[in-house]
């Protein structure tokens, strides 16, 4: 059936950002054997977790044109398999530089991923649904840091931390096969659904209701769009969700080592707890936005509600984190941030889909998720040569949460309906 066919695309998707986050996470589970044995310290590993972003950034962007152009399926299963050959060539680093180069091209790899999923939702899901699929498949995100911990700490305890790189590896390109044996863009393009499940897709979006002012009745061009407010708060939004998330991703685990004196096994399973709570918000945050519209008949509103809410309560939590004593208070605060950052994740890309027209989607997100993904050059640089040169990690907590704080005030000050204009364009 149908509706089965879309959900099965969302499972797929939820696997992938599953196994992207367990690709990702693994450098800095393994940070402290790595150090060891290439002889690294914080602040080149800062440039390290940073370089990642730098080919990520730009292939956001330019992944959600290639989407655009040539569609989700075939976009997202090139850089499933290339981003899984190049975590699996981190294996071969033998310093620095090596380390540096390999990391670069795991970001270009994985730079097209959200954009990818967030035109392949648009294809198969009316907007009413659309907060509510992204959320779902989001939340494997959160799922693979949680199941990275016990998984990349065991392999790296038993294996060494290079074998631990090729096993992972062999998982994204599973999934790659899959993909391209299951997924299509749309239902018009699926060989799995019939003529009536085709009719079924058709009447759900027509019954779909818009924004108040619909953006999405007319074709605009990229620039028109990258000139409305909402798309540059938005992308800034973003920017501040992503500064705490890959702080805590790339520095978190470091942490607890050095601050509070956890072995590599304590350390791993405690990392666990963050990525699980998170896995409940993200699965949770469509779901609330899409019910706060149901009720309230506002798109906008059911969206700046969740944001302004839980990035303001992410930002408070998250810069009280490094100020505590114990292992456990900063480990439960860390959490609740997380948990409440997670809420927000799906809310970006259905406020694009929302208000961009679906020729647009990919690039929009492209553009959003490039945005967001400068803050993980800035994040990790910034925290590592902090932590070089005070030695402590307090400030980098708080300086996370004042990011964030600010990303909410914009949200609730800036963002206002767009004002409609239904001529179409070409380019």
């Amino acid at each position: 059936m149908f509706k089965n066919l879309r959900w099965t695309i969302v499972l797929l998707l939820f696997l992938v950002y599953m196994i992207n986050y367990l690709d990702r996470v693994a450098l800095s589970l393994t940070v402290p054997l790595i150090e060891k044995d290439l002889l690294l310290n914080a602040e080149q590993f800062g440039l390290i977790f940073g370089s990642f972003f730098f080919g990520y950034a730009l292939f956001n962007f330019i992944g959600g044109l290639a989407t655009d152009k040539f569609g989700p399926t075939l976009v997202m299963g090139i850089a499933v398999g290339m981003w899984s050959l190049f975590c699996g060539m981190t294996a071969l680093a033998t310093g620095f530089w090596s380390m540096l180069i390999l990391r670069v091209l795991f970001g270009m790899a994985e730079g097209p991923i959200c954009a990818s999923a967030n035109k392949a939702i648009n294809g198969w899901f009316p907007k009413k649904q659309a907060a509510t699929a992204m959320g779902l498949l989001s939340a494997g995100s959160p799922l693979g840091g949680a199941v990275a911990g016990p998984i990349i700490g065991y392999l790296a305890l038993a294996f060494g931390w290079r074998p631990a790189f090729v096993i992972i590896c062999s998982i994204g390109i599973i999934w790659m096969v899959i993909w391209f044996f299951v997924a299509a863009d749309n239902p018009a393009k699926s060989k799995r659904v019939t003529e009536q499940e085709r009719t079924l897709v058709d009447q759900l979006k027509q019954e779909s209701p818009g924004s108040e002012e619909d953006l999405t009745l007319a074709r605009h061009g990229l620039g028109y769009y990258l000139r409305q407010p909402i798309i540059l708060v938005t992308a800034f939004a973003f920017f501040c969700y992503n500064y705490i998330l890959f702080f805590f991703l790339s520095w978190f685990p470091a942490y607890l080592v050095q601050a509070h004196g956890l072995d590599i096994k304590s350390m791993s399973m405690t990392t666990t707890i963050p990525w699980i709570v998170g896995f409940v918000g993200l699965a949770l945050g469509g779901w609330i936005s899409d019910k706060i519209f149901n009720i309230t008949g506002k798109l906008l509103l059911s969206r700046k509600i969740v944001l302004v809410v839980s990035l303001l309560a992410a930002a408070v939590c998250v810069a009280l984190a490094g100020t505590v004593q114990g292992v456990g208070s900063a480990v439960t605060l860390m959490s609740v941030s997380i948990f409440f950052l997670y809420i927000t994740g799906a809310i970006y890309w259905a406020i694009i889909q929302d208000v961009v027209h679906k020729s647009r989607v990919g690039g929009i997100s492209g553009f959003i998720h490039l945005v967001g993904s400068i803050s993980g050059i800035i994040g990790p640089i910034v925290t590592g040569f902090i932590v070089q040169h005070t030695g402590k990690f307090d400030s980098a907590f708080v300086l996370a949460g004042v990011v964030a704080a600010l990303g909410a005030f914009l949200v609730l000050f800036v963002i206002k309906n767009p004002k409609p204009n239904n001529t179409p364009v070409s380019v």
